[in-house]
């Protein structure tokens, strides 16, 4: 757009209104738990099998049968034997792309694909946070439908305590916490750390005489308020790889600083609720403690996984290009087995179903009560002490 301007000595010029150049505007969507502590490698996933799902196997822990030897008694002793068990892990593949009008170049002055591949990177990595946190909130409602319902085909007795048999899976690996918030107000007799007491005591019912060196609780802003507030943050934080961790308690918990809604909604919690188990979950609120590597991504290849396609006939001959980029991954919880659908790449939402009969669906969509209604993840390792995403139900 031209304007003619009315300086004196110069009216007789048209000049052309000055245009900056594109600049990229920051993303600021919620800090992503990909590339953190909480992903990491199993090697004994294998991503080039046939299907849309592999296998891993193992040995279960033997349960022993000690003999007494006996000088009197020609009896033969009563020989152990061992068991061996198989998860399921399932594969997704994701696109992304754009197409661009070649001409449009002549008046835009811009190539119409550059900010798709400039910031693939960016759509690649919040892909792989999205399938995390869904996967997190999966196991949510799998432990919720073992602790609150009757996810294990028996009435569940609840989360986990103190002095619960962890092979005892009717105790869904969930702490709840009820109406008390995770970081409690000062009052004269609870000063200090005893104000996030409820994160400790969550590690301690949870993993028990086997509570890990540390672990991870992704910290939404609230959260991270109330523990500076309470002057609980660490001093001297923990280098982990390239990034640098906030730490409360000496570095017993690391802290990953992120929006990303991960509470169940009311709708699923009250579902949840209807079930058989002997105590609902009052807690509204849902806050994640996690162990290293707990969930494992192992890329795929995927054929042709960028490819530019021209047609140079469409727009009267000015042409079109097409660019998409394609990626894989598993992603699978450590001692889940996949009981989702086995003939189509899962969508994130996906990760979140329930079963009910041959159906899968979100679990507010389930009959009243919840019987026979299984989640996509099921446990499959013998104790929960083996387990390493906690969900944490608070106010």
């Amino acid at each position: 757009m031209g304007v003619k301007t009315n300086l004196a000595g110069a009216d007789q010029y048209v000049l052309q209104e000055a245009i900056s150049g594109y600049a990229d505007e920051a993303y600021t969507n919620a800090k992503k738990l990909s590339g953190t502590g909480i992903v990491g490698d199993n090697p004994m996933i294998d991503t080039s099998t046939e299907t849309f799902v592999g296998q891993i196997r193992w040995y279960k822990p033997l349960n022993p049968t000690i003999n007494v030897a006996s000088l009197t008694d020609s009896t033969d002793g009563t020989g152990t034997t061992y068991a061996s068990d198989y998860l399921k892990y399932i594969k997704t593949v994701r696109t992304h792309g754009a197409t661009k009008v070649n001409m449009q170049a002549v008046v835009s002055q811009e190539d119409g694909l550059a900010k798709i591949g400039r910031d693939f990177a960016e759509t690649h990595a919040q892909d792989e946070h999205n399938a995390i946190l869904s996967v997190m909130k999966g196991v949510a409602i799998s432990e919720a439908l073992n602790g609150a319902a009757s996810g294990t085909g028996a009435a569940g007795l609840g989360g986990q305590t103190f002095n619960n048999d962890p092979t005892d899976a009717r105790y869904g690996f969930y702490v709840d916490l009820g109406a008390v918030a995770p970081v409690i107000a000062a009052t004269a007799a609870i000063q200090g750390a005893a104000r996030a007491e409820g994160f400790l005591q969550a590690m301690g019912m949870a993993w028990k005489d086997y509570e890990p060196e540390y672990c991870y609780l992704v910290a939404t802003p609230e959260i991270m308020m109330s523990l500076r507030s309470a002057n609980l943050v660490d001093e001297q934080g923990v280098a982990d790889g390239n990034i640098n961790f906030s730490t409360i308690f000496q570095g017993k918990i690391r802290l990953i600083q992120s929006r990303a809604n991960q509470s169940l909604s009311t709708a699923q919690l009250n579902k949840l609720n209807t079930g058989t188990g002997a105590t609902d979950i009052t807690g509204t609120k849902t806050s994640f403690l996690v162990l290293p590597g707990a969930i494992a991504m192992k890329s795929l290849v995927v054929p042709d996984a960028v490819e530019i396609t021209r047609r140079g006939a469409s727009y009267k001959g000015g042409g079109a290009t097409d660019i998409w980029h394609r990626w894989g991954y598993v992603a699978a919880p450590a001692g889940y087995d996949w009981r989702g659908a086995e003939d189509a790449f899962p969508q994130d939402s996906d990760y979140t179903n329930v079963k009910e009969g041959v159906s899968y669906m979100d679990v507010t969509a389930a009959t009243a009560a919840l019987a026979g209604v299984t989640s996509v993840w099921a446990r499959k390792a013998t104790s929960a002490l083996s387990l390493g995403i906690l969900p944490v139900f608070h106010s």
